[in-house]
């Protein structure tokens, strides 16, 4: 039996009722299984001896004896306290909420005490505190051990959900199977399944702790990579779709990367040349599109990189082998951009593009899907109505997903569902880490372009304390006198659009616009956009700014992307330690798309807190983006990264992609190996593998 096929509620172990198991539910435990999925978050070794006296080197596990009690406060409000001591000094034990310790540390009575302590009103003190009787011995599990400490919620404590555990393991455990198959575990001296989750919970010591940790660890990584790898293969069976892969790469003499005819003509009407990070994409997507299954790549650069020039290259081979492309983007205004430039791109080719989004009025809108329909459309740029349930293609070969991560599963797979297994194309220029590309896309083939179109002038970061900001404004005024434009970008629209801090402390785009364009910038044309602002007025605000019609652009992150101005040379970002990393250098990479050098003014609060400076001084100290991105995954996980938690595959239990990034790799490199061998996963060793993900598979279905 594997661990996730035990199906027994929790309420089949002794001493959890209705409401224990009610307070579990709180936890997400309401099955035997997800109890012994619970990890501990940390362990306590009450195997040495801390007396009190060393209060302030750690957690005490010492014996004392009782010596007083009294209390403090009234009414509801009254307090037991405790006074106890051991061979070394005295202590006193405030018990909040535990009236019921009056009857059990009675003067004269010992016990074992295990805690945190610390100084105060002259005394050592603690809070949080556990004991148990000298005469319980060490049979009770609860001293002279490694014990585990978890993550609790309101009803539950550590004692209740340690013996919970131990029910769970005695009873359960030592029936279940290896889901490691034997020769990984003999060659890595993992340990057997029931061991493992035993010493997980209850280690006999630190070095049992931590190959139960390795255990555990390359296991859900193991079976991660597995299910990743298993739909890479279940894509690469798919045929070519309605068109025959052999005849696109003969028809006009061109195989194997070649650049087509139409995409040389494109090349031959820019002012500027390809990088050779565009190149070698552009050969690669090729190469791709001509092979025998349908091309699966996600597309990586830093803002600028030219990513969306790379993606026009395969639009155009798409269509040169008689198909029609979508290429979709998360917002209208970006969605617009897209089928602006691929107007002034491609239609003078001879293409035929379209622009669908929810905003396009009846007439209009039906005339324009039954061409979509009909063939009559080669290019179609849009929003999620790509996807909806009318729209009807032709012939749909390829479909280009742009900052994929603001799109869930469902609606990348809704658009695919769209053509007869079309190409995709997903672009990201929020750069992904290679743990979490390994992780969330490790079924994709990636490109990375690293390098940047000539001529391009790096960004200068400045970093100003919001008391500090008139100095910035100054710096702001010289670069308007000089014909250039400006961002401020604000957290809020407006004061009390955040429920978790006193408004007033809190600049917002909405009150702020109204100060830049009275008090600080008069004479300056300026402009407000955010995500309430409806979307033809968007556009028009946005047609203003790049015409230069507005000197100053008053928004929340709405112009994190898809806003390229090349004259605006100054971004300021106020209130910047309420932004993420990874929103932050978008936010730089709107300035610096021109020849004149461009300035970022991060602007933070006066009382900037210590991890808020870790965060702003990467940013002041790197322009790479990926290197960004590797920085805001350490400081706030992978669980909250954008459109992580969309992807259908982060939900570990005890493993961490990157600080286990070497047990990442290495179990991906046996995952894809066992499936290249045996892809069906049919040889007796593999039996393990195969009986997991069809009765018990860790983490669900898998998106896309």
């Amino acid at each position: 039996m594997f661990l996730r096929e035990i199906n027994q509620p929790v309420t089949k172990l002794m001493g959890i009722g209705q409401i224990a198991a009610r307070n579990l539910a709180r936890l997400g435990i309401t099955g035997v299984s997800g109890l012994l999925c619970h990890y501990p978050r940390d362990w306590e070794d009450r195997s040495r001896s801390v007396p009190l006296a060393a209060w302030h080197s750690g957690r005490i596990c010492t014996e004392v004896q009782v010596l007083a009690q009294d209390w403090f406060g009234f009414g509801r409000m009254k307090t037991l306290k405790v006074h106890v001591e051991d061979d070394s000094a005295r202590a006193c034990l405030v018990c909040f909420n535990r009236p019921f310790l009056q009857k059990q540390l009675v003067p004269g009575s010992r016990f074992r005490l295990f805690g945190n302590f610390y100084y105060k009103y002259g005394e050592i003190q603690s809070t949080a505190f556990e004991v148990e009787p000298v005469s319980s011995g060490a049979g009770s599990g609860m001293s002279g051990s490694i014990l585990p400490v978890y993550p609790l919620t309101a009803g539950l404590n550590q004692g209740m959900l340690r013996k919970f555990m131990q029910q769970a393991l005695k009873q359960f455990a030592p029936s279940l199977s290896n889901e490691i198959p034997e020769n990984i575990i003999a060659r890595d001296s993992l340990l057997k399944k029931p061991e493992a989750l035993r010493a997980i919970h209850f280690p006999s010591s630190f070095d049992e702790l931590e190959k139960a940790k390795l255990t555990l660890i390359y296991e859900e990584l193991f079976y991660l990579q597995i299910m990743v790898g298993c739909r890479a293969l279940e894509r690469r069976k798919s045929p070519a779709g309605t068109r025959s892969r052999k005849e696109i790469t003969t028809n006009g003499g061109f195989s194997q990367g070649v650049k087509t005819p139409l995409q040389l003509r494109l090349l031959e009407r820019l002012p500027f040349s390809l990088t050779s990070g565009q190149e070698a994409a552009v050969a690669e997507l090729n190469r791709d599109m001509e092979g025998p299954f349908p091309m699966a790549r996600l597309l990586q650069g830093d803002v600028g990189s030219g990513k969306t020039l790379v993606s026009f290259l395969a639009i155009l081979k798409t269509v040169e082998g008689g198909g029609q492309a979508a290429l979709m983007a998360p917002t209208e205004l970006l969605a617009r951009q897209h089928a602006e430039n691929t107007a002034r791109l491609l239609e003078p080719l001879g293409l035929r593009i379209a622009f669908l989004t929810g905003n396009i009025k009846t007439a209009g809108r039906t005339q324009l899907l039954k061409a979509l329909k009909a063939g009559d459309i080669d290019i179609v740029a849009g929003t999620h109505a790509l996807f909806s349930r009318d729209v009807e293609y032709s012939n749909l070969s390829l479909v280009v997903v742009d900052e994929q991560h603001r799109f869930g599963v469902l609606q990348r797979q809704a658009i695919m569902a769209k053509g007869d297994f079309p190409d995709l194309l997903m672009m990201s220029a929020t750069p992904i880490p290679r743990s979490l590309a390994l992780t969330v896309f490790g079924d994709l083939d990636v490109t990375v372009i690293k390098d940047m179109p000539p001529g391009r002038k790096p960004v200068k970061t400045h970093l100003a304390k919001n008391s500090n900001a008139e100095k910035v404004y100054d710096y702001v005024r010289r670069e308007l006198a000089a014909g250039r434009q400006a961002y401020f970008v604000y957290p809020l629209i407006e004061s009390g659009d955040d429920l978790t801090t006193v408004s007033s402390q809190v600049k917002d785009a909405v009150s702020m616009a109204d100060t830049l364009a009275r008090d600080v910038f008069p004479g300056h044309s300026l402009a407000l956009i955010h995500s309430k602002v409806e979307d033809d007025k968007k556009q028009q605000i946005m047609d203003s700014f790049r015409r230069g019609e507005v000197k100053i652009l008053a928004a929340t992150s709405v112009v994190e992307v898809g806003v390229d101005v090349p004259n605006a040379t100054c971004m300021i970002i106020e209130h910047a330690e309420r932004f993420g990393l990874a929103a932050l250098h978008q936010l730089r990479g709107r300035v610096g798309r021109g020849d004149a050098q461009s300035y970022c003014f991060l602007i933070y609060s006066d009382k900037l807190t210590g991890d808020g400076k870790t965060r702003l001084k990467v940013m002041l100290e790197n322009s790479d983006g990926f290197v960004i991105s590797e920085e805001d995954l350490k400081l706030r996980g992978p669980g909250q990264i954008a459109g992580i938690e969309q992807s259908g595959y982060l939900k570990l239990g005890i493993a961490d992609p990157v600080r286990d990034a070497g047990e990442l790799s290495r179990a991906r490199e046996d995952a894809f190996g066992i499936l290249e061998r045996d892809p069906l996963l049919e040889r007796g060793e593999h039996q393990c593998i195969r009986e997991v993900l069809e009765h018990a598979p860790p983490f669900g279905e898998l998106g896309m």
